[in-house]
């Protein structure tokens, strides 16, 4: 078992769903630390962030069940995408496709973190860059389906301008999470 939530002991549904319903939150929170950019219809976020974490730090089910989650609040009204929106149709406009792709990325991190058996920061930060490659992926081919944008086009706009803060919010993600991992770890 990795060195995460995943190996507490007799971890009840009750808990299971706490723990989602409070990483649900953290992405709803670092959502709203968003800055527009004036060139590009996607605004700069920290909601990746508690993705990654999600990711690492919960069993897969409860990281699933967290995005998820977030995703339908987001879908139903809820203010908990950037800048306090809510609504189906961010889902379906020009971010939503990088919204969407927080489920792959989820199961990518926890699936890479499960087999690799790792508490290290590297392994844990190359587990984030795959998920952020499936995000970047799936935000850019609907980005360039909403707007018509060439290949080129969509990544000047929706992929390049995020890559330096991006790869930021990597490294915090995964220093955090080696961090609680083996702070739960030695708790018991």
């Amino acid at each position: 078992m990795t060195g995460s939530t995943k190996s507490l002991p007799h971890r009840s549904t009750t808990a299971a769903l706490i723990t989602s319903a409070l990483f649900t939150a953290l992405i709803a929170v670092l959502a709203q630390v968003a800055v527009p950019l004036p060139f590009s219809p996607i605004p700069l976020t920290g909601q990746v962030v508690g993705v990654l974490l999600a990711a690492a730090l919960l069993d897969r089910r409860s990281a699933l069940l967290c995005v998820t989650a977030y995703l339908l609040l987001g879908a139903a009204g809820a203010p908990v995408f950037s800048m306090a929106r809510g609504g189906f149709y961010i889902l379906t406009g020009p971010s939503g496709g990088y919204l969407w792709g927080f489920i792959p990325a989820v199961f990518c991190v926890n699936l890479i973190i499960e087999k690799t058996r790792s508490e290290s920061v590297a392994a844990n930060a190359a587990a984030m860059l795959a998920a952020l490659l499936i995000i970047y992926t799936s935000g850019l081919l609907q980005l360039n389906a909403i707007m018509g944008y060439t290949l080129i086009q969509g990544f000047l706009v929706g992929i390049a301008p995020f890559i330096p803060l991006d790869l930021l919010k990597v490294a915090l993600a995964a220093w955090l999470s080696a961090r609680v991992s083996r702070s739960l770890n030695n708790l018991y």
